[in-house]
C-alpha cells in the first residue's frame, strides 16, 4: 500500500488497487492480497528483503502520494525493488491534475510494467465503444470513450439511430465511426480536442467499417458503391478512394497490418467467412486463417505475428488467436457469443464484447488467455469495442 499523506481520506480505489488490478489484468503478475502481506514498507531502508524471498515474492513496490509544493493536483513518489539482487529497478515521480489520480496510477503501472518486460504498458490508454440504452422509441445509441479499466466513461456521440465501428486514429485524437442519423450508413471522423466532426463517405449502399493506417494517412473502408460490398482505401488528404478488392463475395471488416503494407479482411469468397489479407495497393488477396468454419473481424498484434478473431462453431462464437509463423488458433474465451476482439497497443490483451444474460458487457482477456476480467461499465448493452493506441 502507498502511503497517503494528502490532506482528507484517500479514495477508495487507492493508487496502488488500481496499479496492482492493471498487472493483474495484463497476466504476466500475480499481485500478493495486503492481507498476506509480512511488512508494508513505505521506505526502502524498511523492506526485509529476506522476509520477502521466503515468500516467493519477486519485486516489492513502495511509494507515496503527497500533495505538490504548488497544492495542485497529486504527487505519486514510487520505487520499484528486485527482491533478490537487492537493488532499486526504478524511481520515479509522476505528477497529475486534481481529477486524474487514477490516470497517475494507471501511467506508474506502465512504467513498472515497462521496467520489468521491456515493453510498454497500455494501462494509461483508452477504449471506445457503442452502449444502447432505452427500448423502442426510446432507444439510444451513445459513442464513449473511457480508460483502459472500464472507468470514466464520456459520451461523444449521442443518436437514436445506430451508431457502429469506433475506430482510432493512430495519433489517439480522433474516431472514425458509422452512424445511420441520415437513414443510411455513413462514417464520421470526430476529433476530441476541436470536437469538428467531418463526414468521411455517405454513398449510396454501404459505408462501413473504417480502419486508419498506421501513418494515420489513408483508410480502409467497406462500401457497395458498385452494388457489392467490397475493400477501398481513401487518401485522408485528397479524399479518393481506390478500390483493392474485386469479387463477388462478401468483403468487410478491413484491419491494417503494423506495417501498413497490407490490409486484412473478413471475406466469404471461399464459401464460409475467413480473414483474408491483400496488398494495400490492390493485388490478389491470400487467405490467412487456414483452420476452423468461421473466422471473422480481425484485429492484428503490434507485432504483427497474431491475429485475434471472432471463431464460429455452431452457434457458438469464442475469441481465438491465429498465430501466423506456426499457423495454429488458440481458444481464450469459453463464452458462447464473444466478439469484437481488439488488441491492446502494446499486445498484453484483447478487449471483446460477450454477453450477459440478454445484456452485453466488455471483458478483456490476456493474450495468453490466463486472465479475463469484467470491465465495470455504464449501464445499457454494450458493444463494438476498440482500443485507443498509446496516447503520450
Amino acid at each position: 500500500p502507498f502511503q497517503w499523506q494528502e490532506a482528507g481520506a484517500p479514495p477508495i480505489d487507492t493508487v496502488d488497487t488500481i496499479v496492482s488490478n492493471d498487472l493483474y489484468r495484463s497476466g504476466l503478475f500475480d499481485p500478493m492480497a495486503v492481507e498476506d502481506m509480512a511488512d508494508k514498507p513505505t521506505e526502502a531502508e524498511n523492506i526485509r528483503f529476506g522476509t520477502w524471498r521466503l515468500m516467493k515474492v519477486d519485486y516489492v513496490v513502495i511509494g507515496k502520494v503527497r500533495t505538490p509544493a504548488d497544492g495542485q493536483g497529486h504527487e505519486i513518489h514510487y520505487e520499484l525493488w528486485d527482491v533478490h539482487k537487492q537493488e532499486q529497478v526504478l524511481s520515479r515521480i509522476t505528477t497529475v491534475g486534481p481529477g486524474d489520480l487514477r490516470f497517475g496510477a494507471h501511467r506508474v503501472a506502465d512504467s513498472i510494467y515497462e521496467a520489468l518486460t521491456g515493453v510498454p504498458g497500455a494501462f494509461s490508454t483508452r477504449i471506445a465503444y457503442v452502449t444502447a440504452t432505452g427500448v423502442g422509441s426510446d432507444l439510444r445509441y451513445e459513442l464513449v470513450v473511457a480508460d483502459a479499466d472500464g472507468f470514466g466513461p464520456q459520451s461523444i456521440v449521442g443518436s437514436p439511430e445506430p451508431l457502429l465501428s469506433p475506430s482510432w486514429s493512430p495519433d489517439g485524437r480522433s474516431l472514425a465511426y458509422v452512424s445511420f442519423e441520415q437513414g443510411n450508413s455513413a462514417i464520421y471522423m470526430q476529433n476530441f480536442s476541436t470536437g469538428a466532426r467531418e463526414l468521411i463517405s455517405s454513398g449510396k449502399g454501404i459505408n462501413g467499417a473504417p480502419s486508419f493506417s498506421p501513418d494515420c494517412k489513408k483508410m480502409a473502408l467497406t462500401l457497395s458503391r458498385t452494388g457489392n460490398p467490397e475493400i477501398y482505401v481513401r487518401d485522408m488528404a485528397t479524399g479518393r478512394t481506390q478500390q483493392i478488392t474485386h469479387h463477388w463475395a462478401i468483403d468487410t471488416e478491413p484491419a491494417w497490418s503494423p506495417d501498413g503494407r497490407y490490409v486484412y479482411f473478413t471475406s466469404d469468397r471461399g464459401g464460409r467467412p475467413q480473414i483474408y489479407r491483400v496488398p494495400e495497393g490492390g493485388g490478389s488477396p491470400e487467405r490467412v486463417t487456414l483452420e476452423g468454419e468461421y473466422n471473422a473481424r480481425a484485429s492484428i498484434s503490434p507485432d504483427g505475428r497474431k491475429i485475434a478473431v471472432a471463431q464460429g462453431r455452431g452457434n457458438e462464437y469464442r475469441i481465438a488467436v491465429w498465430d501466423t509463423e506456426s499457423e495454429r488458433f488458440t481458444i481464450l474465451t469459453p463464452g458462447r457469443l464473444d466478439e469484437s476482439p481488439s488488441f491492446a497497443p502494446n499486445g498484453s490483451m484483447i478487449l471483446y464484447a460477450t454477453r450477459e444474460g440478454d445484456r452485453g458487457v466488455l471483458s478483456a482477456v490476456s493474450a495468453d488467455g490466463n486472465v479475463r476480467t469484467r470491465l465495470i461499465l455504464s449501464d445499457g448493452d454494450v458493444r463494438e469495442p476498440a482500443w485507443s493506441p498509446v496516447i503520450r
